[in-house]
């Protein structure tokens, strides 16, 4: 009893800005803001961009994570807080920080001659992205791939298995849980995604656009349609943790045999 008490203060500091926010946007306030052009352009750039960034994530953060869950190394460490890196940096600094590196006055400038541009892109939208968002997959990819017991991965060995089809007919089934709830938890950051996109890509309507950079634009020019925007992002985001816990508690509930 006295743990709930004390616990209040935060939760009511966490809930009560949220509350607010559902009130204030009534069924006709968002039917007006939320089925415009502009704000459907940004719903349709935020889902398009976290989409192909979460198969980016995928492609290029599993092998990651099956490397650092499986094989011990010197610079491991270095390797594992460098994941981690984004989790802490400021977005806007992490998209200073891809501006400067792949914009005119970094490698951008070696694609001119080809007519080729990266920064203020929609491709810069989806790079920003997976720059913030990975992490969140690989973490929870490395503790699923752990979790899968060694003895079964031997016992495939012995068999005759090679190690392709025991990653894919042992490890990815029992790890399966665990890499659906990190895909999870990296597509809502990716939508969620402000800073970095909004230093790298710019803020282009209907081109780079996201829901977070409309909301902010919105803000300061028409209140009620940033209010409708950014309650629809909440329930997205809220969903998708109700998702992700769903999917953690399912991999971590004890199996009893009948």
């Amino acid at each position: 009893m006295i743990a709930a008490l004390l616990s209040a203060p935060l939760l009511v500091y966490l809930l009560a800005p949220i509350i607010g926010l559902l009130v204030r946007t009534t069924p006709e306030v968002w039917r007006a803001y939320v089925c415009c052009v502009d704000a459907l352009n940004a719903l349709r750039i935020s889902f398009i961009s976290a989409t192909i960034a979460l198969g980016l994530t995928l492609v290029i953060g599993t092998p990651v994570a099956y490397w650092l869950s499986h094989h011990e190394f010197r610079g491991k460490g270095l390797v594992d807080s460098a994941i981690d890196l984004p989790l802490v940096l400021p977005p806007t600094a992490a998209g200073l920080a891809l501006l400067l590196l792949l914009g005119q006055q970094g490698l951008g400038s070696r694609l001119e001659p080809y007519n080729l541009r990266i920064a203020l892109t929609p491709l810069a939208v989806v790079l920003a992205q997976v720059f913030v968002a990975s992490p969140f997959y690989v973490k929870q990819a490395r503790a699923g791939f752990e979790a899968v017991p060694r003895e079964l991965l031997l016992a495939s060995a012995t068999l005759g298995a090679g190690r392709a089809r025991t990653f894919f007919h042992i490890t990815v089934p029992l790890a399966s849980h665990a890499l659906l709830a990190g895909a999870v938890m990296s597509w809502a950051r990716a939508l969620g995604e402000f800073g970095a996109t909004l230093m790298f890509a710019g803020a282009f309507p209907g081109r780079t656009e996201t829901m977070p950079i409309a909301i902010y634009t919105h803000s300061t020019t028409n209140l009620p349609a940033s209010i409708a925007l950014a309650t629809t992002l909440v329930v997205v985001s809220f969903a998708v943790l109700l998702i992700a816990r769903g999917l953690v508690e399912r991999r971590v509930r004890p199996v009893v045999a009948g």
